[in-house]
């Protein structure tokens, strides 16, 4: 008998860094590909997904302000490095025959939609991947944010953070052999541990909605789908105490 998922509808969130492969920055082909036959999996079980894309790979607001940018300007070009990654992401899925949409939060018509929530819909009823870029199209907030705000507007049941490393340690395991992975979380618990699963705006939207969020690495071969069929592949945030 096959598994049947345990969500019907996903935001795939996906850090601009993952884009880059091991080059760490800019955009890696493979790594598209990669990600585009994720999803297309994903999409072979039924599900609808919907995509928000960093863009640390090209730019980070935060790293341009502390250079000496005015912070909402810095803010604005990351935004813009989302849309390069987003446009990148859709080519990938439509060159193995995913109807894909770009919705951007940023008006540019020329290469985007404009985001309106119905419209996004209207996408998912016809069976197509929405790709959400320019974040919220506001300066001092993440694309995790976007990432919680898309899936409570758009009824998703779980946001899938593709990570590079394979769930939530207790610290860094790259510096700390003692790093304990969790296999599961409350939103307590990240907010009063100050976890790094996603910032603290973020994972406030995700409780007070219960949206749980699965963190896993995108990485590995065949972890998305197997995270929608709810198998162990990373940790999963929420809970009776979310």
């Amino acid at each position: 008998m096959w598994a049947e998922p345990v969500y019907q509808r996903v935001v795939l969130k996906l850090s601009g860094e993952a884009l880059a492969g091991d080059a760490g920055y800019g955009i890696n082909q493979e790594m598209l590909n990669h990600v585009a036959a994720e999803v297309h999996d994903v999409r072979d079980l039924g599900i609808d997904v919907l995509i928000v894309v960093g863009g640390g790979n090209i730019w980070r607001g935060i790293a341009g302000s502390k250079q000496g940018l005015e912070r909402a300007t810095a803010d604005y070009m990351g935004m813009l490095a989302t849309v390069m990654n987003s446009l990148a992401l859709q080519s990938a899925l439509e060159n193995i025959g995913i109807d894909t949409r770009v919705q951007s939060a940023i008006d540019m018509r020329q290469i985007a939609e404009p985001y309106i929530r119905r419209k996004a819909e209207h996408h998912l009823d016809k069976g197509r991947v929405v790709i959400f870029a320019a974040g919220t199209g506001n300066p001092y907030f993440s694309t995790d944010t976007t990432a919680a705000l898309r899936a409570a507007e758009l009824h998703a049941e779980a946001i899938l953070m593709a990570k590079k490393v394979d769930g939530v340690y207790s610290s860094d395991p790259k510096t700390d052999p003692d790093a304990v992975k969790f296999d599961t979380l409350t939103f307590k618990d990240v907010l009063d541990k100050e976890l790094k699963v996603m910032d603290s705006t973020a994972a406030s939207l995700c409780k007070d909605n219960h949206i749980p969020i699965v963190v896993f690495n995108i990485n590995e071969k065949g972890n998305a789908r197997k995270a929608v069929l709810g198998d162990n592949v990373g940790t999963i945030v929420g809970g009776e105490d979310q």
